[in-house]
């Protein structure tokens, strides 16, 4: 008996050693790279319009108030109240930055190009949409991030 279960306890093990080396070798999976969605959370950060008390948004990122605990219970697994949100700068960046990159590493799948990536996710963050941000105000913040992304990324993006 212990024999088969060790033989099959190896089995086990070289098979879920097999399927990870897969995952981590297969190409085109368009995982955003920590350095890239740090730049991307940054330029999210920069854009986002100056905190004033009381506009109803929370954070250097102006995240709004209803959607901060369903965000920090998947993000950090405790869910957090605005104000608690607001108070915790390390919350708050380790919660945008699960969003964020949830959403950025969408779009490097759908589009493979990493500016059209970072415009839709800035669109996506301001209005809940990847497309329709082209005029007025909208298209001024994507057009802030993807400037501010660019500057820390080390000029235009690439394919």
């Amino acid at each position: 008996m212990s024999f088969k279960l060790s033989k099959t306890s190896k089995h086990l093990l070289l098979s879920g050693l097999l399927v990870s080396v897969g995952f981590w070798a297969m190409p085109g999976t368009a995982q955003v790279k920590d350095a890239k969605l740090n730049a991307f959370v940054e330029a999210l950060r920069q854009a986002a319009p100056p905190q004033r008390a009381n506009d109803g948004m929370y954070s250097p990122w102006q995240v709004l108030p209803g959607i901060i605990p369903d965000w920090t219970k998947r993000c950090t697994g405790k869910s957090l109240t605005a104000a608690q949100f607001d108070a915790d700068a390390d919350a708050a960046r380790r919660t945008v930055s699960c969003i964020a990159g949830r959403e950025l590493n969408k779009q490097m799948k759908a589009t493979g190009n990493e500016t059209a990536a970072v415009r839709s996710a800035a669109c996506w963050w301001m209005t809940g949409e990847y497309n329709g941000c082209k005029s007025g105000s909208t298209a001024t913040y994507v057009q802030k991030v993807v400037s501010a992304y660019q500057q820390q990324t080390g000029g235009a993006s690439k394919r």
